[in-house]
């Protein structure tokens, strides 16, 4: 048996028996909602396990409702799950074929054993938001402030804005202002209660908060030339594995070619937009277009040598801020984590 598959044998055995207790326990609470085509005489189904209320789940609504990949000879089956443990936990297990995530992850996965690769899905990404009174003009102004942060202390946002401000007024925004990491929906709340003077949110969030009159100090996407960063960097994709995808080539081609369609329809018709409202939990036309032009923004137009020059060289900074808890033993971005055959 070759190394390779060895090595991968003994990766799935060791990940199983780790995880189906834990798959049992996570999924048991939480339970897993899924929609697909039951009536479909399509051949071949793709499982895409994927967060309950995550905005990919509004292109995926569009390729159901015009029934792109029943038009395609495919059936996509959508897997909701409740948080990001249960996605990668579903995965490992082989519950589903396919996740969204980022290509952290998906490196760390490969440098354990694991075959995983990334096709980006979106390049939209946060702000930093302030109160539009609050006076605050540039980062520094930031000094002594409390600044919301999504998720963890180890968020990719985060450790951008922190090796910028290292880079161009020589002072880790860490260190000078008072973090406080918490969910994206708290921290929108928090914020426009004024208990933050800032906050750094994810994209849609960020969305909703420029709709409600907030101020725009910096776009994530605007910290990357300073940093060496070239062009703009996906941030989340589409993860599988390496050999069920050359398996399934054909299945794949489809599948990304009924997700382009239903892009197309997004970003050309209000309309779609109108029928997607519920989805989004837009309460007023305002959020509604903040979502939908986001949304637009972050349609990646290309992949290419570009994007996967930008992931390697953002992953090599936050390696260095966000140390072995983030990205493991390894300084570079694991071989294959990028996927290199047919896409979009």
């Amino acid at each position: 048996m070759p190394i390779l598959e060895k090595k991968m044998k003994h990766y799935r055995s060791a990940r199983r028996t780790f995880l189906i207790g834990a798959a049992a326990t996570t999924l048991s609470t939480i339970g897993m909602t899924s929609f697909s085509n039951t009536a479909s005489t399509a051949s071949a189904t793709i499982r895409l396990g994927v967060l309950k209320f995550g905005t990919v789940n509004w292109e995926l609504n569009v390729i159901k409702h015009h029934g792109l990949d029943v038009e395609a000879g495919l059936n996509l089956d959508v897997v909701g799950l409740a948080n990001k443990d249960a996605t990668a936990i579903a995965f490992n297990a082989g519950d589903v074929d396919m996740i969204v995530t980022d290509w952290i992850w998906t490196s760390r996965q490969r440098d354990a054993g694991a075959d995983f690769t990334f096709v980006p899905y979106s390049v939209a990404a946060g702000s930093v938001m302030v109160h539009p009174d609050s006076g605050i003009e540039t980062l520094s102004d930031l000094r002594g402030k409390k600044i919301g942060v999504a998720g963890s202390p180890i968020d990719k946002s985060w450790l951008l804005l922190r090796a910028y401000t290292l880079k161009t007024f020589g002072e880790d925004m860490g260190k000078i202002a008072k973090p406080i990491y918490a969910a994206p929906p708290l921290l929108n709340e928090k914020f426009k209660q004024r208990e933050f003077d800032a906050v750094l949110n994810y994209w849609n969030y960020t969305a909703r908060l420029r709709a409600a009159g907030m101020k725009e100090l910096i776009k994530v996407q605007e910290l990357l030339p300073e940093l060496g960063v070239p062009g703009r960097l996906p941030l989340i994709g589409y993860v599988f594995e390496e050999e069920w995808a050359k398996t399934n080539a054909k299945m794949l081609k489809t599948f990304f070619r009924a997700s382009k369609m239903a892009r197309q329809i997004m970003l050309e018709s209000d309309s779609e937009w109108e029928r997607l409202r519920p989805f989004t939990r837009a309460k007023n036309d305002a959020t509604l277009i903040a979502l939908r032009d986001g949304y637009r923004d972050g349609v990646p137009k290309t992949f290419g040598k570009k994007q996967e020059d930008a992931i390697r060289a953002a992953f090599a900074i936050v390696a260095k801020h966000g140390g072995r808890k983030l990205v493991g033993k390894s300084t570079q971005l694991a071989k294959g984590t990028l996927w290199s055959g047919e896409t979009y």
